[in-house]
């Protein structure tokens, strides 16, 4: 199998939403509802991500990325997206939205590369840190832990009529943690 990352482009988009649709139904199946799950449509999250990749002046917008991990026989495998922290008040600058492996790719390390690659275009752009949110009843949220992210915050939210548990897991020092990951 050979992957390559890159950046995302919008031929993508059907593969970010297949990849998108199983990496939920996959991880969420039990904790989040069933019908929700089985009514998410990977043609709608596939016009989703299009319109996302071809918005006017995304290319200007303020540390926004996407990159995809595409393998040469099956298509988009993983992918993630980056931009400004929706709550700067946690005194992150920026934050990944998404990182998504299909449960067919998990275990190949696509997650963490594809992190760098995010990690490295945040600080390309000069941003020194970032957060992600992951639901607390995530059974891959461990992973941010075990490659070097703190957990700095948790929340309540309402998701789907359903009242959910996010941890935050920060990284204070993208520099810092781009020597150590090297």
């Amino acid at each position: 199998m050979v992957v390559r990352i890159r950046r995302a482009i919008a031929e993508d988009s059907m593969g970010i939403g297949h990849v998108y649709v199983d990496a939920w139904r996959e991880t969420y199946a039990g904790v989040l509802s069933t019908n929700r799950l089985a009514g998410l449509s990977k043609e709608r999250q596939a016009e989703r991500w299009l319109r996302k990749l071809i918005a006017p002046g995304r290319k200007g917008r303020k540390f926004r990325d996407t990159f995809v991990a595409v393998d040469e026989h099956v298509g988009v495998v993983a992918f993630g997206e980056c931009g400004p922290s929706r709550d700067p008040k946690m005194g992150y600058v920026a934050e990944v939205y998404t990182l998504y492996v299909h449960p067919n790719h998990l275990g190949r390390g696509l997650g963490s590369t594809l992190l760098s690659c995010l990690f490295d275009s945040l600080i390309g752009q000069g941003v020194e840190s970032a957060i992600i949110w992951a639901l607390s009843d995530n059974p891959y949220r461990h992973f941010y832990s075990a490659i070097g992210g703190r957990i700095v915050a948790e929340r309540s939210s309402c998701f789907w009529g359903r009242n959910v548990r996010e941890i935050g897991y920060g990284w204070p020092s993208l520099v810092g943690w781009r020597a150590v990951a090297r």
